[in-house]
């Protein structure tokens, strides 16, 4: 039965227009609670709280979206948290039906995306956005990044990827194709295995077709750097050390992954990283004390000149330019009365 109310009843259209209007003003808030992040405390065991847009814990440590702060991504110990105090007072604040204590998707989704672009490659050391190319080195013990920039281009090695084409006759011996001034690079790496991230671009310009395609599960990447395209293979090669240079020499490409070994080549396991930005070269044996090039294989009959070269020299100095381990601080709360 509807209701219907009398002719000349006000009272009745009054009241049925407030019952509306109620029902309305609860509805938008629902739809409110729906779309935004839902609000809670994160407990320490010392009494002060912080109010935070969702949190997960991650090992022995808890990962939170601050709420006070822009959504920023902070971290803390987990031996510092009083989860039965947070879970305690989430259950009694959360509206009914309100899903766990857990990241949005929407914040968990931009934080995957940052995380992706600065990898983590040893314990509290990521990779940077203002390189493309770097080695990882361990220096007296400490495992660091070193950048390699491209020699034989003036390019900013930030902002350009530079690339001299040099096609290789297949059946030719092998025979010098380039020279890198001095007797030595600039950069010196201790590591007898040092493992190289090359930031992946979207440069289309490479020609498809030969050996090492690079599978990177359809990332793009972004248009950058001295890093190199997805269809791009790598090498390296132990340096001919003359009088004053050093002397890069031809190989064979169609004998790469076959098994059949050639003088002064190292093959790189290639592996891109979660996210597809990145992707890490390491060598397949032990380097020995010497001097090196990373070599870009462009298809199956070229490849680009424009090398980044290192020394490998376990007594060097370390690099002026290497970048360590950065521990994260954790997160200075407030003390407020609960």
């Amino acid at each position: 039965m509807r209701f219907r109310p009398r002719a000349g009843d006000g009272a009745g259209w009054r009241l049925l227009s407030l019952a509306w209007v109620y029902l309305l003003v609860l509805a938008v808030a629902a739809i409110g609670q729906s779309t935004q992040p839902q609000r809670t405390r994160l407990f320490l065991k010392d009494g002060t709280y912080q109010v935070v847009l969702g949190y997960q814990v991650d090992g022995d440590l808890v990962r939170f979206q601050s709420a006070e702060r822009d959504g920023e991504t902070e971290e803390i110990p987990l031996a510092r948290v009083d989860m039965a105090a947070t879970e305690r007072w989430r259950q009694q604040h959360a509206p009914t039906g309100a899903p766990g204590p857990v990241l949005s998707p929407e914040l968990a989704a931009e934080e995957a995306a940052r995380q992706a672009l600065r990898p983590e490659v040893a314990p509290n050391l990521r990779l940077p956005e203002q390189d493309s190319v770097l080695a990882l080195d361990s220096y007296q013990g400490t495992p660091e990044l070193v950048p390699l920039a491209q020699e034989g281009s003036d390019l900013n090695r930030e902002t350009a990827h530079a690339m001299q084409k040099q096609a290789i006759n297949p059946s030719s011996a092998a025979h010098q194709i380039a020279e890198l001034a001095g007797t030595a690079s600039e950069v010196k790496l201790h590591a007898l295995e040092p493992a190289i991230y090359v930031r992946i671009g979207e440069d289309d310009a490479y020609a498809p077709g030969g050996g090492m395609v690079v599978d990177t599960h359809g990332a793009s990447g972004r248009a950058t750097p001295s890093g190199g395209a997805e269809r791009s293979g790598y090498v390296l090669e132990r340096l001919d050390v003359r009088r004053d240079t050093r002397i890069l020499s031809s190989f064979k490409i169609t004998w790469l992954d076959t098994g059949r070994r050639q003088p002064e080549i190292v093959e790189l396991k290639q592996e891109p990283l979660p996210g597809g930005h990145w992707l890490r070269l390491t060598p397949e044996a032990p380097l020995e004390v010497g001097e090196y090039a990373l070599v870009e294989i462009l298809n199956g009959a070229a490849l680009n000149l424009n090398v980044w070269d290192f020394g490998i020299h376990p007594d060097a100095k370390e690099s002026y330019e290497a970048i360590k381990p950065d521990a994260r601080k954790p997160a200075t709360l407030e003390h407020r009365p609960q």
